[in-house]
């Protein structure tokens, strides 16, 4: 009779182990997460990738010389508030751009400056959050400082925003130039997201020959500037935007056709 009630115990006491043995061997370890599973706090920011290409990074991981300026974490920005999916002031790209972005500033840093990031990898969370903006024709807060001579009902056919941002593919970076001498923006004759000509690479002179054009908007100061910033990131891998002298996207970008929506944040609660 004891025997019985024994191997009833052992063989129950098995099924159990096998059972768990079973779940443990359906889980997915962290460390091998597809890097395009990532509407969720699994999006691997950092080092691992199954897929060879690389992952996310944090920017200043590998550019530590970058400063940061994330507009849309703050209020400073065309809509005039924080932008969805913005939960930290912080900069995250695919680790090809960055890696291409560290080739850019250590040529820049030995020439006396470094570079200053207003925004990198953005979800589409983000950009949904512009389109329903956009539609609100009512909402001139931040007018004056972004698009005065604009009209808002034309921002996506003029090319300043877009429904679908390559942003959203995490090897587009906006930035500017950062004088260590004098401890300033270079400066560029226009602002960050300021929707108008004045904006385009073209205003002011010939980028592909870099020879300037006397007007009325850019001094050639402010012309050759723009063209220290395009020069050395053509030489290293980007390509840039006909209407914003800041915008810029890796060319060899390792995922052109996917638009991500995790949040930009280093950490996840």
């Amino acid at each position: 009779m004891l025997d019985m009630k024994a191997g009833k115990f052992w063989i129950a006491l098995l099924c159990v182990l096998a059972s768990a043995c079973s779940e443990n061997r359906t889980q997915m370890p962290v460390d091998t997460v597809p890097a395009r599973a990532v509407d969720s706090c699994e999006m691997p920011v950092t080092e691992y990738d199954t897929t060879g290409i690389g992952g996310f990074v944090v920017l200043t991981d590998v550019v530590p010389d970058a400063i940061l300026e994330i507009r849309y974490f703050g209020t400073y920005n065309f809509v005039g508030q924080r932008i969805d999916g913005y939960l930290q002031p912080t900069a995250l790209l695919s680790r090809r751009a960055a890696d291409s972005l560290r080739a850019v500033s250590d040529e820049l840093v030995a020439q006396g400056f470094r570079l200053k990031f207003f925004d990198a990898y953005r979800p589409r969370m983000a950009v949904d959050h512009f389109v329903r903006w956009n539609r609100d024709y009512g909402d001139t807060l931040m007018r004056r400082y972004f698009y005065p001579n604009v009209d808002r009902r034309r921002l996506f056919q003029l090319g300043y925003i877009a429904s679908k941002s390559g942003h959203s593919r995490g090897s587009t970076v906006d930035l500017t130039l950062f004088d260590m001498r004098t401890g300033k923006e270079v400066d560029m004759g226009g602002t960050f997201d300021w929707f108008g000509n004045e904006s385009h690479p073209d205003c002011g002179g010939d980028p592909a020959t870099g020879r300037y054009r006397p007007n009325d908007t850019l001094s050639i100061e402010q012309f050759s500037n723009r063209m220290r910033l395009r020069n050395a990131m053509l030489r290293h891998g980007f390509r840039p935007l006909a209407t914003e002298w800041w915008h810029f996207t890796l060319r060899n970008e390792p995922y052109p056709d996917t638009y991500f929506n995790f949040p930009v944040r280093e950490l996840c609660d």
